[in-house]
């Protein structure tokens, strides 16, 4: 590989760094090239990528990024970067549920907005739901004091319509 190879391999990842809303570190060592194949598959479902470089490039590509030089002291070793464009915690769990069924992958940590996550903070961030789940739950919150006060009122103007029924029940049997 030739340096004009190299630096635009270092411009790529960086930018693929800028971009994404978390990085995450894997260990890919020992794993075979179908079950890396199967990885690389999974993620891209999900809006995901995994990129493999020399842990050098890596390096340099994570240098002017606010942050990242904590995050690129961990790029050691047969090491990958899977940028997680939208759904981060999704992303998480295709790299736990991978990890789990394949024991030789190691998810090393994570950088998310100028923070580096460690190995408890990524299994929590596995573990939240997705973010159109979480969407959904916050719009469900805010619709349940609307849907309460729409109720309370059909039950108002229903009660009043059986009041007044019965109003004129007893003025039609007192005629």
């Amino acid at each position: 590989m030739n340096r004009q190879q190299k630096e635009q391999i270092v411009v790529d990842l960086r930018q693929m760094m800028t971009e994404a809303q978390a990085t995450f570190l894997v260990n890919y060592k020992g794993l075979t090239v179908a079950s890396l194949q199967q990885l690389r598959r999974t993620l891209h479902t999900g809006g995901n990528k995994l990129r493999v470089a020399k842990a050098t490039l890596m390096q340099k590509a994570a240098q002017d990024i606010a942050g990242a030089p904590s995050f690129s002291e961990s790029f050691k070793d047969q090491v990958g970067l899977v940028f997680a464009k939208s759904d981060v915690s999704g992303a998480a769990k295709q790299l736990m549920a991978f990890a789990k069924d394949n024991q030789l992958l190691q998810v090393i940590a994570g950088f998310y907005e100028t923070r580096v996550l460690g190995p408890e903070e990524l299994k929590f961030l596995a573990s939240l739901p997705s973010r159109d789940v979480l969407i959904a739950q916050m719009l469900g919150t805010l619709q349940a004091p609307m849907t309460s006060t729409v109720r309370i009122l059909y039950m108002l103007i229903a009660r009043l319509v059986i009041v007044l029924k019965e109003i004129e029940k007893k003025q039609a049997g007192n005629q």
